[in-house]
């Protein structure tokens, strides 16, 4: 156990030398990832624009022999898919993902004022990367094309140092796990998010992974639990009166015009939420998870059609749902909520669902060994479990979990991180692989690997 993390107890599939640690951090060149990294976070790439860093990743790949290909829903929007070895028997194949949208204003004038200060907005960080006193800058760098290049980095590491895997390791680049999610009148898949990503690349894009590491920061730890969400919308239903006819009732409650209503049931919300992260928190081997909620926007009206106010007005809030969870428990919940607080006609709907989920702790126990082998010829000191924070939100490994292929994110510092982050992180990600994959030119595919942490893998959860 390192720092409270039970470490699963499972070897990694084949071992991996200190040999193969020099061999493969020699073959790593840490200018040419920083410049890879800065190449392609500087390509701007807001959620539904990926095209762009999407053909830089195939270029890449292209000119460094991992044949790519391009899956996609629709041409503007491309997974992108490489692959290394699979000429070996016995050896078990990993596929590494990052996504290439970074989370950004619209940048649609008409919007992005409803939302953002205009300091904000003028934040270059949004789509520029630079090196500056030691670290990288840019949310491109940290989300997610910084761990991205280190995984394309390794690959490459492997092939400099002649090591020719058994097992298959695939390497992709997905567009659309930030967002956007199609609600209301943003409909069809110019909205589509994460549907057309790594979800539609497990079904459409010729994988079959037995693991799958979400390249994302974990600041080197390592999580196999992750949260979904739902937005659920709360439409307070009233009645149109015309302003010169208006009486205000002295009970905010009263008001035919649902705006009015909200204080209460915003001040019921926020007691909710704080109830419910810690309800619903959620821990096991495989990280803590603290679903959280937050309202999300409030629409009421029509401002250039004043004249009697507005029968409707809705409440978008977004809440975090647990692997142990489900959704309509939730709608309960907020029914109960509203049918209690005496809040007037309120309709509650799910507009979007995306359930959390866990790998099995027993099925994801070679891969954590083989990051963990990986970590200790690396970093010198056992992997551990990552921040709550990092279990407790959306990544593509809850895609690949979702389809029974055990998978776990994890990767360098997330904030502000340094080159030598970088070039620990493409080690880190270099020796898992060769660990799950095998070398083709072993014995079956590579020497088996002896058991490392005792004869029960899995202690108590």
């Amino acid at each position: 156990m390192a720092d409270g993390f039970p470490l699963l107890g499972a070897a990694a599939p084949f071992t991996v030398s200190e040999a193969d640690r020099a061999a493969v951090a020699a073959a790593i060149d840490r200018d040419e990832l920083v410049e890879l990294a800065l190449a392609l976070g500087n390509i701007p790439s807001p959620a539904g624009h990926e095209k762009a860093a999407g053909d830089f990743v195939y270029d890449w790949m292209d000119k460094e022999g991992f044949s790519p290909r391009k899956v996609g829903a629709t041409p503007e929007r491309n997974n992108i898919i490489g692959t290394l070895g699979g000429g070996g028997l016995g050896g078990k194949n990993l596929l590494f993902t990052a996504h290439l949208d970074t989370e950004s204003p619209t940048w649609n004038p008409d919007l992005d004022p409803y939302k953002f200060r205009p300091e904000t907005l003028k934040n270059r960080e949004w789509q520029e990367c630079w090196l500056e006193d030691g670290v990288l800058y840019g949310y491109p760098i940290a989300n997610d094309r910084g761990p991205m290049s280190c995984f394309l980095i390794a690959a490459k590491a492997l092939k400099t140092a002649g090591i020719d895997l058994a097992g298959k390791l695939y390497l992709t680049a997905c567009p659309g796990e930030i967002g956007p999610e199609p609600i209301e009148e943003a409909r069809g898949l110019a909205y589509m998010g994460k549907d057309i990503g790594a979800h539609y690349l497990f079904h459409h894009g010729g994988v079959a992974p037995d693991y799958a590491i979400a390249a994302e920061g974990c600041d080197f730890g390592v999580t196999w639990v992750g949260c979904g969400y739902a937005v659920f919308r709360l439409k307070l239903v009233g009645e149109s009166v015309f302003t010169p006819l208006l009486t205000h009732p002295e009970d905010p409650a009263q008001h035919p015009n649902p705006i009015y209503r909200l204080g209460g049931l915003l001040a019921a919300l926020n007691a909710w939420g704080r109830e419910y992260e810690v309800k619903n928190r959620y821990e096991s081997q495989g990280g803590i998870a603290v679903p959280k909620t937050q309202i999300a926007s409030i629409r009421g009206g029509v401002p250039y059609a004043f004249g009697a106010g507005t029968e409707i007005c809705c409440l978008y809030l977004e809440v975090g749902l647990s692997p142990r969870q489900r959704v309509a428990d939730i709608q309960h919940d907020l029914e109960r909520l509203v049918a209690e607080g005496g809040f007037g006609e309120i309709e509650v709907e799910p507009m979007v669902v995306r359930h959390g989920f866990e790998a099995d702790a027993h099925e994801v126990a070679p891969l954590v060994g083989a990051l963990d082998a990986a970590t200790r010829l690396t970093l010198n000191h056992p992997i551990q479990r990552a921040a709550p924070v990092y279990s407790s939100m959306w990544r593509d490994h809850n895609v690949f979990n979702m389809q029974r292929i055990p998978a776990v994110t994890t990767g360098f510092k997330r904030w502000r991180p340094s080159p030598q982050d970088m070039v620990d992180s493409a080690l880190i990600y270099a020796l898992a692989a060769l660990a799950i994959c095998g070398r083709a030119d072993g014995p079956h595919g590579g020497a088996r690997a002896a058991p490392v942490y005792g004869d029960n893998p899995f202690g108590d959860a």
